[in-house]
């Protein structure tokens, strides 16, 4: 039995929050679930019109940390190891070519985890022109290949400072993808089959699954994204990031697969707390650690309400996968919005902020 004070009026206020932010022409199918399980507490909003299930774009990263400390538990993987141990020679030949300095080969596992390589972003970072392949993305619906992201960011893109340079983090779809290639070149099958074997299926997460050109198909059965008010159809853009972003999922399978990584069902309790030692701004107010983010508000913010931190990783397609360590509370959801990418940490701040409320009500 739940032990949250007044549950049913602190149901009604996050269903209403969630119904508020549906009710914008911004946002589409907006859908929440909120967890506590010390409290024996769960919650979902309603189905909203429309698909469940969501992309979480880059929250699909803290899937592919799990995967990679799977590895690492086995002895298979050394984080400290140079990546060009793990990859095809051709692979990270000439990703990190910086002032007549080529560190392509002393680049870590970690420094990919923690976006400490400092390899450019071939998704979002802009070429010499002002262009960038995001931007290209969003005019018109593109597929890409492993092969063009190294093309794109060898060719297209420059490194932004030397891989491990002391406080300095930038975050790159890049890395992820490297990442992605580390897991298919260990366990011998395509990064998808290695993410169900690994993690979907043993988690019996059955709404999720990777977006891939073999399930383009099923894109008008999920939720549709916006960018400002304009819905956007691209499939084979989706169906192209993978490790880096193509993981469709609901509310409920985001917080069941986020339990298990935070209550360290999917590797060792030690990994986990490496994790978090050490926190680099990318984003301010969001910071990485190794392989996931934290989202810490200055009290300004909050009009200095004291907000605890959250940690797990956020995605541009305005999906959100947190946890908030001080208060057990788990949560996932989406706005599905693209452009206006605060609005889904606004909504979040707000749920957070109704859940801890309850909570002082006697």
């Amino acid at each position: 039995m739940s032990t949250i004070p007044n549950q049913l009026q602190l149901e009604q206020h996050l269903a209403q929050l969630v119904e508020k932010y549906d009710a914008r022409s911004d946002t589409r199918d907006v859908q929440f679930a909120l967890a506590s399980p010390s409290r024996n507490w769960h919650w979902e909003s309603a189905s909203p019109c429309g698909a469940s299930r969501y992309f979480i774009a880059s929250a699909t990263k803290l899937y592919v940390t799990a995967l990679i400390m799977q590895l690492r538990h086995e002895g298979r993987l050394d984080l400290d190891a140079p990546v060009a141990r793990y990859l095809e020679p051709s692979i990270m030949a000439g990703i990190h070519q910086l002032r007549n300095v080529d560190s392509s080969n002393s680049i870590t596992v970690r420094q990919l985890l923690s976006h400490t390589s400092g390899i450019a972003d071939y998704f979002e970072q802009r070429r010499a022109d002002g262009s960038s392949h995001y931007r290209d993305c969003l005019r018109h619906d593109v597929g890409w290949s492993f092969e063009d992201v190294l093309r794109i960011t060898k060719e297209q893109l420059s490194p932004k400072f030397a891989p491990g340079a002391p406080g300095k983090a930038f975050y790159s779809d890049t890395n992820y993808q490297l990442l992605g290639a580390i897991i298919e070149r260990l366990d011998g099958v395509p990064y998808e089959q290695a993410l169900r074997q690994r993690i979907l299926e043993p988690l019996r997460l059955t709404q999720a699954f990777p977006f891939t050109n073999d399930t383009v198909d099923r894109y008008n059965d999920i939720s549709a994204l916006l960018f400002g008010t304009k819905p956007l159809t691209i499939p084979r853009t989706m169906a192209s990031v993978r490790a880096d972003g193509g993981i469709v999922s609901t509310a409920s399978d985001g917080i069941a697969f986020l339990k298990a990584f935070m209550q360290r069902e999917l590797f060792p309790a030690n990994f986990l707390e490496e994790m978090q030692r050490v926190w680099s701004p990318i984003f301010p107010p969001l910071e990485y650690g190794i392989g996931l983010m934290r989202f810490a508000l200055p009290r300004y913010y909050t009009l200095f309400m004291q907000m605890p931190p959250m940690i797990g990783h956020s995605g541009a397609s305005g999906a959100l996968l947190y946890y908030v360590p001080q208060l057990d509370l788990y949560l996932a959801g989406t706005v599905n919005q693209i452009k206006k990418r605060s609005l889904s940490y606004n909504l979040m701040v707000r749920l957070v902020i109704t859940f801890m409320q309850a909570l002082k009500k006697p």
